[in-house]
């Protein structure tokens, strides 16, 4: 499967489509395993100290081969918002970041 990455905000555009600081949920999806909960938080966590896990929650796909998580945080900026989806989407079990 091809790793897919998505960016809420669009490359050049001066614009920001968020006021910092702000709450976001990211959306993570990759290969199960029981570490995956613990891989996605500490990538998180590098670029945001303070996040709460009780803000995660978690879903095996049906067949049980991949996992969803989504966890909300405090994005202090738009670098680093860049800075957190790019971690997680170099990231070899992550396929896919939303």
């Amino acid at each position: 499967m091809p790793k897919i990455s998505l960016t809420p905000l669009e490359k050049g555009k001066n614009q920001e489509l968020f006021e910092f600081p702000c709450e976001l949920p990211i959306k993570v999806m990759g290969k199960s395993g029981d570490d995956f909960e613990r891989l996605v938080v500490d990538i998180i966590r590098r670029h945001s100290p303070d996040l709460k896990e009780e803000s995660l929650t978690q879903r095996a796909s049906s067949g049980g081969k991949y996992t969803s998580i989504t966890i909300t945080f405090t994005a202090q900026s738009r670098t680093q918002l860049d800075a957190v989806y790019q971690a997680l989407s170099q990231h070899e079990r992550v396929k896919m970041v939303l």
